[in-house]
C-alpha cells in the first residue's frame, strides 16, 4: 500500500519535471517569440506576482470557484433523482436514454448563447451553464451504477420485505455510490471549464475574464499562469471527489475470510 502511495506521488512529479524541462529547452535559445511561447521563468513570475506579491488573482479565483461549485451542486441535486427515476420507471427510461448521448455532444459555447437569451448575463447564467456541463456525466454514471447492482441482492431484500423507498436508500444507492461518485468526479472537473466559457461569453469577474484581459493585452505569460491555476482548481476538485470515493470504498469493503 505504501509502495503504491509513493508511486502515485512520485510518478506525476517526475512526469511534470520532464514536461517542464522540455518546455525550458524549447524556449531557452530565444528563437520563439515570448508572445507565442513564454519561458517557464516568465510564467512562474506571473504566478508569483498574481498569487503572492500583488495577490490580484485571488478575487478572480474566488469568483470562478463560487460559480463552479454552485453549478456542481445544482447539477448533482437534479441528476441523481432523475437517474433514480430512469432506473425505476421503464417508460421514463425508454423515453430519455436515447437522448443522453446526443446531449453530451452539445458544445458549451452553444449552450452559453442560449442561456444569454433565456436568463441574461451574469452569475446566475454562468452557474446554470456549469450545472448543465456537470449534469449529464453524473446522470449517465448514476444510471449505469444503479442498473449494474447485483439482482440477487435486490431479490433477497425483497424477500425480507424491504419497501421500495427503504431499499433505494439503504441498499441500491449505497451499492451504486462508487459509480455515482465516478460520474461526480468527472462531471465536477468540467464545472471549471463551464465557468471559464461562461465568463468569456456572458461576462463576469472570474478567471475567464482575466484570461480575456490578458489575451487583449498580449500577456501570454499571464495567460499561461491563469491556465495553470485553472488546471490546479480542476485537479483539486477531482482529487477531493476521488478521495471521497476511495474512503467510501474502504468503508464498504467487506474483508474476505482469512484476512487480518
Amino acid at each position: 500500500m505504501a509502495k503504491r502511495w509513493w508511486m502515485s506521488v512520485l510518478a506525476p512529479c517526475v512526469f511534470g519535471l520532464i514536461l517542464l524541462t522540455g518546455w525550458w529547452l524549447t524556449t531557452a535559445p530565444g528563437t520563439i517569440p515570448s508572445f507565442l511561447l513564454p519561458t517557464p521563468l516568465a510564467v512562474g513570475r506571473e504566478l508569483w506576482d498574481g498569487l503572492v506579491t500583488y495577490a490580484d488573482m485571488w478575487p478572480y479565483i474566488g469568483v470562478t470557484v463560487v460559480e463552479a461549485l454552485g453549478g456542481c451542486l445544482l447539477g448533482l441535486v437534479v441528476a441523481v433523482p432523475l437517474a433514480v427515476l430512469i432506473y425505476k420507471v421503464r417508460i421514463v427510461s425508454a423515453a430519455v436514454v436515447p437522448f443522453l448521448g446526443a446531449t453530451q455532444a452539445i458544445p458549451a459555447i452553444a449552450l452559453a448563447q442560449l442561456l444569454i437569451l433565456w436568463v441574461g448575463y451574469g452569475l446566475g447564467s454562468i452557474v446554470l451553464l456549469c450545472a448543465l456541463m456537470v449534469f449529464f456525466p453524473i446522470l449517465v454514471s448514476s444510471v449505469v451504477g444503479l442498473r449494474h447492482i447485483d439482482r440477487d441482492i435486490i431479490a433477497a431484500a425483497q424477500v425480507d420485505g424491504a419497501g421500495s423507498v427503504a431499499m433505494l436508500i439503504e441498499i441500491e444507492i449505497p451499492l451504486a455510490l462508487h459509480t455515482i461518485l465516478a460520474g461526480v468526479r468527472n462531471g465536477f472537473t468540467l464545472s471549471v471549464t463551464g465557468a471559464v466559457v461562461g465568463e468569456m461569453v456572458m461576462g463576469g469577474s472570474g478567471l475567464g475574464t482575466l484570461l480575456t484581459i490578458q489575451r487583449d493585452s498580449f500577456n501570454t505569460a499571464g495567460m499561461f499562469a491563469s491556465i495553470i491555476v485553472l488546471a490546479l482548481l480542476a485537479a483539486l476538485i477531482y482529487s477531493l471527489v476521488a478521495f471521497a470515493e476511495r474512503r467510501w470504498s474502504a468503508i464498504t469493503e467487506t474483508p474476505t475470510k482469512g484476512e487480518t
